[in-house]
C-alpha cells in the first residue's frame, strides 16, 4: 500500500545498507521524495545468516513482503551449543517465543533479505558509484557532492552508510571544528573481535544431511583452547551460512587496527585477509554430516569472493544529527528500527520545512531510539560473553547451562515488546500473549495521516 500524503521533504540517502534500504521503502510509500546514493559499483552479495523475530515482522507485514520473507526464511527453534569435540553442551529454546508475539523466530540469508527489500525501491531512485565527498548546508537545504562530480540537493540528508560512514566523518568534522563534538565522539570506535562470514552454494542434503531438516540447525562452538569461536546456519535455500569470530585481546586488537588502516577505508577487509582467516580456520569443527565435518567443508563449497572479513564495532554514539544532517545506526535490525522512527517523523514534515521544525523532528528521534539502541549494545554485549575466552566467558557459558526458566523468559517478553510499527501504514492488530510497546514516533505518523485523511 501507498500513502497519498502531503509530499514531504526531499530527502537524500547515503548508504544502500539494510538502513538506507528500509528507509527508501517507507519513504516510496509515504509518497515523500528521496534519492539513495551508495558509493559501491554494484550489490555484492555479502554476508551471513540472521536471526529475524518478532521485531520486524509487523514491518514486514505493513509493506506487504511478509510472506515472500517466510518463503526465503527457515524456522528457528533451538540454538545448540557445542564443544570442540561436537559434543552438546547447552541450548536456547524458543519454542515459548511464539505464544508471547503471535510469529515465529526465524533464520534467513542476509542477502536473500536484502534482495528481497531493495527489489521494494524503484531501480532510477537508486544511484550507484556515488562516494560522498563533501556536504554543505545552506539557509533552505543541504547539498552533497559526490566522487563523479555531481552535486545534489535535498532538504534533508540522511546518513545511513555504515560503522565508517562518510557522512557521519564529514558531520563530526565540522562539529569538532565548532568545538560541539563530545568527546566520546572524537574517539576511534573501538573492538575486540574481528570475523570472517559467508554462504555456501546450494549443498546436496546427501553430503549435509541437517539440510534436510525443516527446521534451522542453529549450532555454536567455541574453541576449548583457542581464542576463536563459529557458528553455522541452515538455510530455506540448501545452502549454510556461517561466522568465525575472533576474539582479540588487546594487543593484537591494536595490531589488527594498524592493519585495517592501512588496508581499507572501512570495515570489510580485502579478499586476501578473508582468505588467510579461512586457512587459519579451517580444520574447526562442527556438527552434521558423519562426524567428521569442518569448516574447510563450508569454505570449499563458498564462492570466494562472497566472503568477507569485518571488524564487530563496540560503540554508540551521543551524536545523532545537527543541522540538516541525521544519521541512522549501522547494526542490521537496529538501523531498520532507526529507518522506521525516522520516517515515521519525516512523514509529518511539511514538502519545505524550516531548520526549527527539522531540528525538533530530530530531537524526537534521538530521544526515541538512543535509549533502546544503548540497551541494545549493552544487551549484545552481554550475550558475546557466552563466546569469549577468558574467566568472563567460562562463567558466562555456565550461567547459560543452568539459566532458570524465569530469567529466560523475561528475556523472551522483553524480545516480544519491541515490536515497532509505521504510523502512516494500517496499523497490524496484536497478536500474542505480551503485547507490544507503542513507540511515540508511531503515534505522532499515526496523527498526521490521520488528519490527512480527514480533510
Amino acid at each position: 500500500m501507498t500513502v497519498t500524503a502531503q509530499t514531504g521533504p526531499k530527502v537524500l540517502i547515503v548508504g544502500a545498507g539494510l538502513g538506507g534500504v528500509t528507509l527508501a521503502i517507507l519513504l516510496e510509500k509515504a509518497g515523500v521524495p528521496y534519492e539513495v546514493f551508495e558509493r559501491a559499483a554494484t550489490v555484492k552479495p555479502l554476508g551471513s545468516a540472521m536471526h529475524i523475530g518478532p521485531k520486524l515482522h509487523p514491518f514486514f507485514e505493513q509493506i506487504g513482503v511478509y510472506d515472500e520473507f517466510v518463503a526465503l526464511a527457515k524456522h528457528l527453534i533451538h540454538v545448540r551449543g557445542f564443544n570442540e569435540n561436537r559434543e552438546f553442551m547447552r541450548s536456547l529454546d524458543f519454542t515459548n517465543a511464539e505464544a508471547m508475539s503471535g510469529y515465529r523466530e526465524y533464520i534467513v540469508a542476509r542477502p536473500e533479505l536484502y534482495s528481497l527489500l531493495l527489489k521494494q525501491i524503484p531501480q532510477e531512485k537508486i544511484h550507484f558509484s556515488k562516494r560522498v565527498l563533501s556536504m554543505v548546508q545552506g539557509d533552505d537545504g543541504i547539498m552533497i557532492r559526490t566522487s563523479d562530480g555531481s552535486t545534489h540537493e535535498g532538504d534533508i540528508l540522511v546518513g545511513a552508510d555504515g560503522a565508517y560512514s562518510a557522512v557521519r566523518q564529514r558531520l563530526y568534522e565540522r562539529l569538532s571544528k565548532e568545538r560541539l563534538l563530545p568527546r566520546s565522539d572524537q574517539e576511534q570506535l573501538p573492538y575486540s573481535c574481528t570475523c570472517i562470514v559467508g554462504q555456501t552454494s546450494v549443498l546436496d542434503p546427501e553430503e549435509f544431511p541437517q539440510l534436510k531438516n525443516p527446521i534451522c540447525e542453529f549450532s555454536s562452538i567455541s574453541g576449548d583452547n583457542k581464542p576463536y569461536s563459529w557458528m553455522t546456519f541452515t538455510t530455506a535455500q540448501n545452502t549454510m551460512c556461517w561466522m568465525v569470530i575472533h576474539h582479540l585481546d588487546r594487543t593484537t586488537s591494536k595490531a589488527a587496527e594498524n592493519d585495517r588502516t592501512r588496508q581499507s577505508d572501512n570495515a570489510e577487509w580485502g579478499p586476501l585477509a578473508a582468505q588467510a582467516m579461512c586457512q587459519l580456520t579451517r580444520d574447526f569443527p562442527i556438527p552434521g554430516g558423519s562426524g567428521t565435518m569442518v569448516l574447510g567443508d563450508l569454505f570449499d563449497k563458498t564462492p570466494q569472493d562472497l566472503i568477507s572479513k569485518v571488524m564487530l564495532e563496540e560503540k554508540v554514539f551521543e551524536t545523532w544529527y545537527s543541522g540538516r544532517t541525521v544519521l541512522v545506526g549501522d547494526g542490521a535490525i537496529t538501523a531498520m528500527h532507526d529507518a522506521m522512527a525516522l520516517a515515521n517523523l519525516i512523514y509529518t514534515l511539511p514538502p519545505a520545512p524550516s531548520q526549527d521544525e527539522i531540528t525538533q523532528v530530530f530531537s524526537e528521534y534521538r530521544a526515541e531510539r538512543h535509549p533502546i539502541v544503548r540497551e541494545a549494545f549493552i544487551s549484545s554485549q552481554m550475550l558475546s560473553w557466552t563466546i569469549d575466552k577468558g574467566f568472563k566467558g567460562t562463567l558466562a557459558r555456565l550461567v547459560a547451562m543452568n539459566l532458570p526458566y524465569w530469567l529466560w523468559k523475561k528475556f523472551l517478553i522483553k524480545g516480544a515488546k519491541e515490536r515497532p510499527q509505521v504510523g502512516f501504514l494500517p496499523e497490524r492488530a496484536n497478536m500474542g500473549t505480551v503485547p507490544a510497546d507503542v513507540q511515540p514516533s508511531f503515534l505522532r505518523a499515526q496523527a498526521a495521516r490521520n488528519k490527512a485523511m480527514a480533510l
